[in-house]
């Protein structure tokens, strides 16, 4: 600065005058760098490389060359004031501006942006040049309000003749009046983004919007935002599942209705909300439903609580009739006159032979458009498919069409379509051409098409219903309802007058139903049950629904919470329940989560559940197009692992610094699905910090210097972060380019990846990388097993004559439904033959009158969901070891007094060659689960008192199952297996009385098991209660058996086996706890806490423990 200084003093003042003259003959785009240095940095009201910087220098250049052309006099005799009064003496409109930045000197600017003049004024900025520079400046921020003026002139006139807008005093004064306001307004009235404009001005706050997507939420609030002058402010803010925008002095928040549901698990009241706006609930969704008997509820308990529901008109007087008759504020929509033709398809034309959907007549419907309005008359054509094969199928003839035309741009949508390719519907087409989008249901309600003259409506959509018998979810097609019908009408009237073809008679029409079939009645209820009882409801049956779903359909999801031990029998929160319901997945997710914890797992099962909690990366491209290219990323023990192996490799490249999004692109992934798990995953690890499973993770420790680079790094990544959402807040809609692939898009910089920069630590990230490599095969023995445990029972076997090519379906048994499918996309679809049962490996066994195959690899495999579409499909399926995952992760265990029959559900039978091996392996696997549960019940009940912390007795234990689990999924032992019939099961368990007494005859003390016989071991395992097979009765004669973990040696009982091993293992609990607390008591010490005003004992981690407690409080 000195030396800049001693430059510009050591000049001559003559020298200034000199360069004058000169000045308007420089061309300051020559001074870019020196100019933005000083005017464009981290203070300036205009960030550089944003659009408004690269306008300034248009701006700029405009300036020079009008001053130039009009400027015929001596500028600076011009500006000089008059000596009286201090005003210049000609007019000029710059002394019109009302904006002054940069207040300093021209001097002091350059010397702060380290600027140097230099001696030839025409090689250099000057401090006259800074000046001027500074002129335009506000010269050009002054034209930037002026056009935000303009434009907000123009928004309050839209505003104003929004039909809403006639309405506002009715649905204000009804507020007043009411608790509870419908509002019910036909398309494009306003009523989503004015209503809580409407509510701020009349002195509301604590106001919450409901959305029923994510991206309708944030949408929503930036309008909402940008209308009421807030845009850069947080009196409005959003708040969904993986981000929020919000402070505590946030006046209004829009959510999705799934995060209301989770707000009010922590504040079952809502105390920090005074009014709650439901948007579109005529779309009936699942936590929609479940909100509106909740806020029923609620308005019961506060008298100050204010609702307003916003609807379409479609059924509002069962929504009126539901809250009591509340008032109801009808609002006409703004449509433009939209004529209906029909067209109905005859049957024969429906579908061709390979049965796929006959495209002909939507290409016929291409041709009319052609012939009948002129290509110069703008207008797209929206056709709404029921599903992505009939949009392929349409895509295809449409697209032959197109290129003979040239008339035509072909476009899908729908939801697994990469975001990228979504974002193209929104472009225009170019001139003398139209867009033709051919969609899912997802352009009905959920996105808004500006451009859209003429709709074709098939009348056909697939809707996911749920068989809770086999517990499989059906995606099948059907007519759509007449509410249906006149929204899908709606979406060619929105701009101008349009045409709506409908390829269905007038008498389709009529026989349709009114409404749509409501989420509730066509989905499982078990996580909704869940979440319903975490907010203290004492009896479910009870709750207030809109349409109550079947009474079979809660009875079924509430016997599967018990089964996957999340209630007792009395229907009450256990401490694995009460977990599971703070957590927003779906209840197998959370209990897998758990699992992880409790077998110090957690890296992977975190990375594992939230793969299977977003959508699939995998789009069809990587299926059809670069299905060689996927198999460095496929893994043989099936797809859960094929994600985490992919997610691996992303986050290695990532961690190197190279290209992902050209790898993506190569394999066919979508990139952001990884960017979303990503952000499940660390949301995970947060609630499971919260529920106390895990320990609060700190920060890895690094150097000084490191600090500073790494704080280098996160200032540019926020510039780079705030010049991204300038420049995609600006982005308008383009031409469509024919030609363009996106190829380009490879090198650019991605919003995705800043973000997730910004958010991960490169340290922790490479400890996130080195953990996931470190997997043996024994942990992944594990992994699988804590997989299965978490579906459990979504297990299924391989049908006998599975040919295992891969041309030919593999067909397996799930215990509610025979003849199932593995998914086409599976990558045990595609590679078979690691299924197959090698004839190496199937043994003969002398005396064994089975004529199954014997063998030591017999293989199952578990999976995610049974989806129906044109079959029962398997879908995310993993293959696992039978006989050891069974024993390890089935509800109910039964076996004959040998244990040499073994029954698992009343589904699988397992027959053991050898006794004495099977009653070594059965014991082992009995005592993993005693330890199981009671570790299970123990780390709960610890989570809930230390917060996280967990003891070194857990430690042990958690220590002591894995290796018991390992020794069971290691033992290898020779079994047949076999599906049972139906008919297998009218004679399978003995005689209950008769049973049980042989049973007993020794004396021992367990309690019978009055439906089977035999009696129970554990709350899993039932002995004796079968018949036997054709090997000896009692092949343990005179065999002794040794105790694993006291060395001792006994004769050999089963139940006696059983006894001694409880016994054992709790002396051996009792001394680790002993060995513990002895370790624990010698490295305490006394200390004097002042806040508490009393001396305690405690460890030197308790000591940091406690002191940290009086900290976070006193915050």
């Amino acid at each position: 600065r000195e030396r800049l200084e001693e430059s510009s003093r050591s000049r001559p003042a003559a020298e200034h005058v000199r360069d004058v003259p000169q000045e308007a003959e420089k061309d300051f785009s020559r001074f870019r760098r020196e100019i933005s240095s000083i005017f464009f940095g981290d203070s300036s009201p205009i960030l550089r490389d944003s659009k408004q910087y690269n306008d300034f220098w248009t701006f700029l250049k405009k300036y020079q060359t009008q001053k130039h052309k009009h400027c015929s006099q001596d500028c600076s005799e011009h500006d000089r004031p008059s000596i009286s009064l201090g005003i210049p003496q000609h007019y000029n409109p710059v002394y019109k501006v009302n904006i002054s930045v940069f207040s300093g000197s021209a001097r002091e600017l350059m010397l702060n942006a380290g600027v140097v003049s230099e001696y030839d004024s025409r090689e250099s900025l000057q401090e006259v040049d800074v000046e001027e520079v500074r002129k335009v400046f506000h010269l050009y921020l002054n034209f930037l309000e002026k056009q935000k003026f303009d434009r907000l002139i123009k928004l309050r006139e839209f505003q104003r003749n929004l039909p809403i807008a006639q309405h506002r005093g009715t649905i204000l004064d009804a507020l007043k009046e009411n608790q509870v306001v419908l509002v019910a307004g036909d398309t494009g009235c306003g009523k989503s983004t004015q209503i809580p404009q409407y509510l701020l001005d009349a002195g509301y706050e604590g106001i919450v919007c409901t959305q029923p997507r994510r991206i309708a939420a944030i949408s929503l609030c930036k309008r909402v935002a940008f209308e009421t002058l807030n845009e850069y402010g947080t009196h409005i803010g959003y708040q969904i599942r993986f981000e929020k925008h919000r402070s505590k002095h946030t006046k209004m928040l829009f959510v999705t209705e799934g995060l209301l549901l989770r707000l009010l698990s922590g504040d079952a009241m809502l105390k920090d909300y005074k009014v709650i706006l439901l948007d579109e609930i005529h779309e009936r969704h699942l936590t929609c439903d479940i909100l509106l008997g909740v806020i029923k509820c609620l308005v019961q308990h506060r008298d100050d609580l204010k609702v307003i529901l916003m609807s379409a008109t479609i059924n509002i007087q069962l929504f009126a009739r539901y809250f009591h008759n509340c008032q109801v504020v009808q609002v006409p929509g703004r449509l433009f006159p939209i004529s209906i033709q029909h067209i109905p398809v005859p049957k024969e034309e429906l579908r061709s032979k390979s049965g796929r959907l006959n495209p002909a007549p939507y290409v016929r419907l291409l041709n009319l458009i052609d012939q009948k309005y002129p290509s110069t008359e703008r207008g797209d054509l929206l056709v709404f498919l029921s599903g992505t094969a009939e949009i392929s199928a349409v895509q295809e003839a449409a697209q032959q069409y197109a290129d003979q035309n040239g008339n035509w741009i072909i476009l899908p949508l729908h939801s697994t379509l990469p975001l990228a390719d979504q974002d193209k519907v929104f472009d225009y087409a170019p001139e003398n051409m139209r867009k033709c989008i051919l969609s899912t249901n997802i352009a009905e309600t959920s996105v808004t098409i500006d451009g859209v003259r003429f709709v074709a409506d098939s009348g056909k959509v697939k809707e996911m219903s749920y068989d809770a018998g086999c517990h499989m979810q059906k995606l099948k097609e059907f007519w759509i309802s007449q509410a249906s019908a006149e929204q899908r009408k709606g979406r060619a009237g929105r701009t101008g007058p349009g045409v709506c073809f409908r390829l269905f008679s007038e008498t389709e029409y009529e026989a349709m139903a009114p409404y749509s079939t409501p989420e509730i009645l066509r989905v499982p209820l078990h996580s909704l049950l869940l979440q319903l009882i975490s907010l203290g409801l004492p009896d479910v049956r009870q709750f207030p629904f809109l349409e109550p779903p079947p009474v079979e359909s809660i009875l079924e999801s509430l016997r599967l919470l018990k089964d996957q031990g999340a209630l007792t029998e009395e229907e009450e929160l256990t401490q694995l329940g009460k977990i599971l319901g703070q957590l927003p997945v779906d209840i197998t997710v959370g209990k897998i989560l758990v699992l992880g914890c409790l077998f110090r797992l957690e890296d992977p099962v975190l990375s594992l559940a939230a793969a299977l909690s977003v959508q699939t990366p995998f789009t069809q491209k990587s299926f059809r197009d670069a299905s060689t290219a996927r198999k460095e990323v496929d893994s043989d023990h099936g797809d859960a692992l094929t994600l985490l192996n992919a997610f691996h490799q992303w986050l290695s490249l990532k961690c190197s610094g190279e290209n992902s999004t050209k790898w993506c692109r190569r394999l066919g992934l979508e990139e952001q699905r990884f960017y979303e798990l990503m952000k499940l995953r660390q949301q995970f690890l947060h609630l499971l910090e919260e529920a106390g499973l895990v320990e609060e993770r700190t920060a890895e420790t690094c150097s000084s210097s490191e600090r500073m680079e790494r704080h280098g790094e996160l200032k540019k990544l926020r510039n780079l972060r705030r010049q991204l959402l300038l420049q995609r807040g600006s982005r308008k809609r383009c031409i469509l380019d024919l030609n363009n692939d996106q190829e380009d898009a490879e090198d650019s910089i991605n919003l995705g990846d800043v973000n997730f920069r910004l958010r991960q630590d490169p340290s922790e990230l490479q400890s996130l990388l080195q953990k996931s490599r470190g997997y043996s095969l024994r942990d992944l023995k594990l992994l699988k097993t804590i997989l299965c445990a978490g579906v459990y029972p979504q297990v299924a076997l391989p049908d006998d004559h599975n040919s295992y090519k891969r041309d030919s379906d593999q067909l397996f048994h799930t215990k509610g439904k025979g003849f199932v499918v593995l998914h086409p996309n599976s990558v045990l679809a595609l590679d078979p033959d690691v299924l197959k049962l090698d004839d190496m490996n199937v043994h003969v066994v002398p005396a064994f009158g089975s004529k199954r195959p014997v063998s030591t690899d017999h293989q199952m495999v578990t999976y995610m969901s049974l989806l129906e579409t044109v079959k029962p499909y398997l879908v995310n399926c993993v293959r696992v070891c039978c006989v050891q995952t069974l024993l390890l992760a089935s509800s109910a265990i039964d076996s004959s007094c040998t244990v040499a029959r073994l029954v698992f559900d009343e589904f699988v039978e397992v027959v053991f060659p050898d006794p004495e091996a099977a009653c070594q392996l059965v014991l082992k696997a009995v005592h993993a689960r005693k330890l199981y549960s009671r570790l299970l019940t123990r780390q709960l009940e610890e989570a809930t008192r230390s917060s996280g912390h967990v003891s070194r007795v857990t430690r042990s234990l958690q220590r002591k199952l894995r290796d018991r689990f390992n020794d069971v999924l290691c033992t290898s032992i020779m079994y047949t297996v076999r599906r049972l019939l139906p008919a297998d099961l009218k004679h399978l368990y003995l005689n209950a009385a008769q049973s049980s007494r042989a049973v007993l005859s020794s004396g021992e003390s367990f309690e019978p098991n009055p439906r089977k016989g035999g009696v129970l071991l554990s709350e899993n395992f039932t002995y004796g209660c079968l018949e036997e097979t054709a090997l000896a009765v009692d092949p343990f004669t005179d065999c002794k058996w040794q105790c694993h973990i006291c060395n001792k040696e006994f004769p050999f009982s089963v139940l006696s086996s059983i006894l001694h091993l409880e016994e054992c293992d709790k002396e051996s609990e009792n001394e680790t706890t002993t060995i513990t607390t002895e370790q624990m008591d010698s490295c305490r010490r006394a200390y004097f806490c002042k806040t508490c005003d009393q001396e305690l004992s405690l460890t030197l981690p308790e000591i940091f423990k406690h002191r940290r407690s009086h900290e976070q409080g006193d915050v």
